[in-house]
């Protein structure tokens, strides 16, 4: 039998080179990329000929032309009166001040008028966005994750009492922090805008992650009854042994899926969609490697230790 619990310091050091990675994305990048809605800017949009033109190389022309930070997606409508397809070109223009000025607005008309093909005599529609929805957005995010892993704790606490119930849904809940943390990484070194999808997906990810942890732990409190002369060791190893073929496939199914689904919006270039599958399958994938790796380890190592601490009689 593979004694993964043995291995243990190994799968942690990866998950630590991954989080010093994330850090020295961070400072390559100068920080976060946080998208227009948590910085700030403005929205500019442009009627276009056709839907035959490059989203990224439009950001990047314009962003070389006004020296900012700028993303580009499509967007179609159809004219209610004569059914004609609008096809419209969406700038996404960073700026704390939130304004542009008309210097840059012509700049960036110019830089998309040279390289792509402009409705003839179309005006730019320019939105201002303030930082402000995306910070309380942010807060909320941020309150709704805390409750999330209170509940957790609570949870676990009730269901696996028998195995120290407590101390369970901590490190339960150390996994979940553990695959919000690979998540960011990802980001920071990939320097992937952060938006409002990536909150969807973190929230999604500390829900769905506790599951393959919840299946191991259901397995050690059976093996716990029927091996109770087995060190602790050796029985979540067991344990984890006994429901890894499970684990795997539950995750490779959930990963195909989604991944069919990236492959369909990066197809059709649809990034609302990209950006909200791709930290999923990061998260889901590092939710399988934290109940396996790490959650489960990290308990053992608790037992360990409270197990060699000196018992307080009572006098």
């Amino acid at each position: 039998m593979i004694d993964l619990y043995g291995k243990r310091f190994i799968f942690f050091g990866l998950s630590i080179l991954i989080f010093i990675a994330g850090i020295i994305g961070y400072f390559v990048h100068g920080g976060f990329n946080l998208d227009i809605q948590f910085e700030g800017g403005a929205i500019v949009s442009l009627q276009m000929e056709d839907n035959k033109f490059d989203t990224e190389k439009a950001a990047s022309e314009v962003s070389k032309a006004i020296n900012k930070k700028v993303s580009a997606q499509k967007s179609e409508m159809t004219n209610p009166t004569t059914k004609e397809k609008i096809h419209m070109l969406v700038l996404n223009v960073a700026e704390k001040s939130q304004n542009l000025s008309s210097q840059e607005v012509s700049k960036t008309l110019d830089a998309i008028k040279k390289n792509f093909k402009v409705k003839k005599d179309t005006q730019p529609e320019i939105r201002n966005v303030s930082a402000f929805i995306g910070q309380e957005l942010l807060g909320n995010a941020m309150k709704a994750a805390a409750i999330v892993c209170i509940l957790i704790i609570l949870y676990l606490w009730f269901r696996f009492r028998t195995m120290s119930g407590p101390s369970a849904g901590v490190f339960g809940v150390v996994g979940l922090l553990h695959d919000a943390a690979v998540m960011i990484a990802v980001y920071t070194i990939f320097n992937i805008p952060v938006n409002e999808s990536f909150i969807a997906a973190i929230l999604t990810i500390l829900g769905y992650s506790m599951c393959d942890t919840i299946i191991i732990y259901d397995r050690i409190r059976e093996n716990t009854k029927l091996m109770r002369k087995v060190p602790i060791a050796e029985l979540v190893n067991k344990s984890i042994i006994q429901t890894l073929g499970r684990s795997i496939n539950t995750v490779l199914t959930v990963l195909i899926s989604i991944a069919t689904v990236y492959g369909f919006a990066a197809y059709y270039d649809i990034a609302s969609v990209k950006e909200f599958t791709f930290p999923l399958l990061v998260g889901i994938a590092s939710g399988c490697y934290s109940s396996i790796f790490i959650a489960s380890p990290l308990w053992v190592m608790w037992k360990q230790y409270k197990a060699k601490q000196p018992t307080v009689s009572n006098a």
